[in-house]
């Protein structure tokens, strides 16, 4: 009898995904691991991996020192009048409160207009206002703004 042909290596699996779509574990094994490092961002927006999305919001901030601190009066302002209980006054003079706040924050600062507005809505509360050092430092800040 004569022998046959030697047999030869088996084939072994063949590289790339299954009919399902993943690949075998061996695979996913031998296939280099990704890293990410970062130190530090700033101003910046980082998205890693597949399908992210990424969305910034850059706000301006405060143009000068004389509107920042209008904007920390502000949100103090804005702070106390919560602890009391709302009535119109009130209510006019957050909505002017908050306008004032999203305008320095997204402009850079608020208008003379605006301003304006404020002081009046401060003026229509200054029963309340008056006796609030948070009603004060607005009322300090806007005249240093407005001039007057």
């Amino acid at each position: 009898m004569t022998p046959g042909p030697t047999p030869g290596p088996t084939p072994g699996p063949t590289p790339g995904p299954s009919p399902d779509g993943q690949q075998s574990q061996q695979q996913q094994s031998q296939q280099p691991q990704r890293t990410v490092h970062i130190g530090s961002v700033t101003g910046s927006a980082v998205a890693v991996g597949d399908h992210n999305t990424v969305t910034q919001h850059q706000h301006a901030g405060p143009a000068d020192e004389a509107q920042a601190e209008l904007l920390r009066a502000v949100r103090e302002l804005r702070a106390d009048l919560a602890r009391f209980t709302a009535s119109d006054t009130t209510e006019v003079l957050d909505a002017e409160l908050v306008s004032v706040a999203d305008e320095i924050e997204t402009a850079g600062g608020a208008a003379p207009g605006r301003l304006a507005r404020l002081q009046q809505a401060l003026t229509a509360a200054g029963s309340l206002t008056g006796t609030l050092a948070s009603g004060v430092a607005v009322a300090e800040a806007l005249r240093a703004l407005l001039g007057g």
